[in-house]
This record gives structure tokens, sequence and C-alpha cells, in this order.
């Protein structure tokens, strides 16, 4: 059964349809793109009752006015761009219903960089690859390989709640603020040895700022230069989620869900998993700085925030 849950009447600046990536083709040359902030689609889908894979809508800065077709309960996490549904405001982190006839809108920024909009029973396109995320470097997935544009219609999958839904909202402690001035864990490697002690003690004390060159691929950062060794060239090799790249400019790149599969420049460190989201959130003039941690404090953080997600999907 066909369900069209949303009429796209505006499409904001940049609105996808992302689950957690295609995995496994990177080799053959695809990105895994997907939800650029895993943690605020993941607690999204959870507070709607679906499975974390689910896709949702990511929004960007500025958010799309979407018509409600159909009585469905649904939530947005992440960045705050103001949603309202008809003259009302709505909360983020919590679920809620918007009925037949509604208009779904942002009225603008205030913190953050993209939000997720998650519907019960979960949004629905073919897989491509086995995944439903927008690739916009190859134009492959999601709506066409695209943007949502004006008149686009948004299918859901029939949803049938299999008990008495109740409308949840997520523990203060697990929601996430937004600075504009954000301190990223990294792990250094696997090049940091093709850099100078003063460039690694420059990474690991300077303040660098995000500038305009900022989208789903990469956040390019402006600030003092690190230093390498000899260059910045290498064999090209898989590029990680939160890399940070350092070609011959010296100024450090952080890539993120959208990266192309290879690079070809030196990586000084990546961003440990669970700092991944603030990545995601930032955008330009926002500042960074990066601290280094251990392997094994990054691989603890990382299991306590999977044992939280385990347990909220198990009650959901």
């Amino acid at each position: 059964m066909v369900i069209v849950i949303f009429d796209v009447i505006k499409p904001g600046l940049l609105t996808t349809i992302q689950d957690l990536g295609r995995k496994g083709y990177q080799k053959y040359g695809l990105a895994v793109s997907g939800a650029v902030d895993h943690y605020a689609h993941r607690m999204a889908n959870i507070l709607v009752g679906n499975q974390e894979n689910a896709a949702t809508l990511e929004v960007t800065l500025i958010g799309p006015t979407l018509h409600v077709n159909e009585t469905r309960t649904i939530a947005i996490a992440g960045a705050d761009l103001t949603p309202y549904v008809n003259n009302t405001p709505v909360p983020l982190w919590h679920s809620f219903t918007v009925n037949k006839g509604d208009t779904l809108s942002f009225k603008g920024y205030r913190s953050g960089c993209r939000a997720y909009i998650a519907v019960a029973g979960g949004i629905k396109v073919e897989d491509t690859l086995g995944s439903k995320s927008t690739d916009l470097i190859s134009g492959v997935g999601g709506y066409f390989g695209r943007g949502l544009v004006k008149s686009d219609t948004i299918h859901a999958y029939e949803w049938r709640p299999y008990k008495k839904y109740f409308p949840r909202k997520l523990s203060p402690e697990l929601v996430p603020t937004y600075s504009r001035k954000v301190n990223l864990r990294i792990i250094l490697g696997p090049q940091d040895d093709a850099f100078t002690k003063e460039g690694i003690d420059t990474l690991l004390s300077a303040e660098y700022s995000v500038t305009k060159d900022a989208d789903r691929m990469a956040c390019r950062l402006d600030g003092p230069r690190i230093e390498h060794k000899i260059g910045a060239d290498i064999l090209s090799e898989g590029m990680f989620m939160g890399a940070i790249q350092v070609p011959k400019s010296g100024k450090p790149i952080l890539f993120q869900a959208g990266r192309p599969s290879v690079g070809g420049y030196t990586k000084v460190g990546g961003v440990i998993t669970v700092d991944l989201p603030k990545v995601a959130q930032l955008k330009p003039n926002d500042c960074v700085m990066f601290e280094q941690v251990t392997l094994q404090e990054a691989q603890e953080w990382l299991q306590v925030q999977e044992k939280m997600f385990k347990i909220l999907q198990a009650n959901c």
C-alpha cells in the first residue's frame, strides 16, 4: 500500500533521505553516505518506535515546509531549527502526532546544523545496494539520488502500532547541546609520523575555524599550518569517517558521511566515533580544538554509548 505522508511545499536548504549508510561499496568507489549525525538519527527513530536504521529526513540549517497527508507519529532530533506544526512550536527530542492537513515547518536557526525527522513506520524508498541513503556524489539512493525539491511526495510504510502508543521524551541528560566552540577527541594516525613534532603540537593546541567549505562530504578548517616532515602526498587509500586529512596547505579537512571512498593526502588523526555527531553539527565560523585520547578510552566510551542505545531500542 502506497502512503504519501508528506508533500514538499518548500524543500529547505538541503533535505535528503538518509539511513545509517551504504556499507561494503567503498572499494567500488561509492560513498558510504548515510546520516551525518548518527546519534540524532538513531534517537529520532527510537522515539517513534522504529529500528535505528529506518530512513529519516536529514535537514540542513534551513528546514523544509511539509504538508501532512496522513495522521502519524513523528519525532525531530538534532539541530534546533525552530520546528512548528501549523502555528504551534513543537519540541525536539520528543515524539508527537501530526494530523492530516497539518503543515510542518521550521522558523529559523537556533543551534546546531542538521536535524532529523523520523516518521513512525519509516520513510519508504527503494533500497539501492542495501541502503536507502542519498549519495549526492554518485546521484544514487534516496529520492532519485538528490535533495528534495518543491512538489516532491514523501512516502511512508504502513504503520499500525502493536500496542497503545504513548508519546516519548528523551531524558535531558541524553540530549546534546550544540556550542559554537567544540572540543573533538581524536586518535592520532594513520600517518601522524609524516608530521613534525611542532606540527602535532600545533594540531593539539591551536583553535581552528570552520570555513564556508563545509558540507556532507567534509569541513575545511582554517588556522595555523600543521607542518609536514617532507610532503603531504601518499598513495591513495580508503577514507574513513572522521578522518583529519592535511594536504600541502597544512590546513586540516574533517571528513564526514558523504566523503569520497579514497584520498591521497596524509591523515594526521581521526575523530572518535562518539564525537562524530559534534562534527555533523558544525557550520561556518564555528571553532574546533582537538584533544588526543587513547584507543582504549575511545572504545570504552563507544561501548557505554552502544549499551545505552541497546537499552533504549529494546524498550521502544
